[in-house]
């Protein structure tokens, strides 16, 4: 007797788990649901290392803009390449007056002397992945929001003197990891409180 009247506490106690257990398992997946966005410009290259190597390869007073477009630096075809002409390659290199000329790289300072058949590409490519983490409800209803930023960015200028290169120059960030996170106590109802006190 005794066993069969604990199998009804028994099933109830396992029936009263199964819900405690589903919405535990709810909860932590719900991270999972939080929002997660990309910011990637259109480019040839996979990560910083690949556009590096492409740079590597152009040779000032020797690559042509011809070699240029098949390594897919043509501004026609990449839409990420901005043309600066002489008067923006001018405030580029010489922003003030008091800036000497001659203690220019000869490449840049042999563009300044081709005056308008001076020009230069300037790329600027960025690769960012934003993941919201932490306690999903917090989250969603603006009291904490916690944001993982990692990705890569990569600049380069290169100056054409007559469809020639004869003068580059690269940068950026190889890798890119930031942390954001934002306290908002009053939640959702921040924004109305502002609101009623202007």
């Amino acid at each position: 007797m005794r066993g069969i009247c604990r199998t009804p506490v028994r099933r109830r106690r396992a029936a009263t788990r199964i819900p405690i257990a589903v919405a535990a398992a709810v909860i932590a997946g719900c991270s999972a649901l939080l929002p997660r966005s990309e910011a990637i410009t259109d480019s040839p290259w996979q990560s910083f290392e690949e556009a590096q190597r492409a740079f590597e390869q152009i040779v000032p007073h020797k690559t042509t803009v011809a070699d240029l477009k098949l390594m897919k630096l043509d501004p026609a075809s990449n839409p990420n390449i901005t043309i600066l002409n002489y008067s923006d390659v001018l405030r580029r290199f010489i922003p003030s007056p008091s800036i000497d000329a001659s203690s220019l790289d000869a490449g840049v300072q042999e563009c300044v002397r081709a005056a308008t058949r001076c020009q230069g590409y300037e790329i600027d490519h960025r690769v960012l992945r934003r993941n919201r983490y932490g306690n999903f409800w917090a989250d969603i209803f603006n009291f904490k929001r916690k944001v993982d930023v990692v990705g890569w960015r990569f600049n380069a200028v290169v100056l054409i003197t007559d469809d020639v290169v004869v003068y580059k120059l690269t940068g950026g960030q190889p890798a890119i990891h930031e942390h954001e996170e934002s306290d908002t106590p009053l939640g959702p109802l921040q924004g109305a409180g502002e609101a009623i006190f202007r």
